[in-house]
């Protein structure tokens, strides 16, 4: 059984999720985080990602602890990462520490079934109409996707990745991965992707 760390270093980046059991590769640059990154390295390679808020500083309040499974320096001091997801956690609260990045004490109680993904199964109707209307979504956007390939992830692999890479906002991101039982986000996912759908054909309807 994996040993979740309480205080864990948060990368704060807007407009960024993942999830358990998926990659998010990261290019590191700025100071702070190629401080960050460095102790992260020398320590249990734990690290959390965070959507931040358009007001300065604020950050939501759920994310996705992460372990860095690869990494590599480049010749300028970029240090490029792929950060593999454990869990989602819940911010208790920050930290004070001497260093140039943040620390938060997390708790990951109502998010205990992430380590548990493999034994889950989605009713095939619901993911199957989850998938047809993402198609739908993607197309009117003009974004290709090898759906062949993509039909070969596992279920929750499948949600997870359309919550990560669909056309949809900051927001309805959030919201998605805020919801801990994957059958009620399967549902969520839908009936936000149908919203945009609607929107979309209304302001084509407008331009016509």
């Amino acid at each position: 059984m994996i040993q979740l760390p309480k205080k864990i270093p948060i990368f704060p980046l807007r407009g960024v999720i993942f999830f358990p059991e998926t990659n998010l590769p990261l290019n590191i640059f700025e100071e702070r985080y190629l401080k960050m990154t460095n102790d992260i390295l020398k320590n249990d390679k734990f690290l959390g990602m965070v959507q931040s808020k358009e007001i300065n500083g604020e950050i939501y309040q759920v994310g996705c602890l992460g372990r860095i499974e690869d990494h590599s320096k480049t010749p300028d001091g970029r240090i490029l990462i792929n950060l593999r997801g454990v869990t989602r956690f819940k911010i208790v609260k920050e930290t004070e520490n001497k260093e140039p990045y943040r620390e938060f004490l997390v708790n990951y109680g109502i998010f205990k079934e992430d380590l548990n993904l493999k034994k889950i199964k989605i009713e095939n109707e619901d993911l199957k109409g989850a998938i047809e209307k993402s198609k739908n979504l993607f197309k009117k956007q003009g974004i290709e996707i090898n759906w062949n390939e993509f039909s070969k992830l596992s279920d929750y692999k499948q949600v997870y990745t359309l919550a990560m890479i669909s056309p949809i906002s900051v927001e309805e991101k959030q919201k998605l991965l805020e919801i801990a039982d994957l059958y009620e986000m399967t549902n969520v996912l839908n009936d936000i992707t149908n919203f945009n759908l609607y929107e979309i054909t209304d302001q084509n309807k407008i331009l016509q």
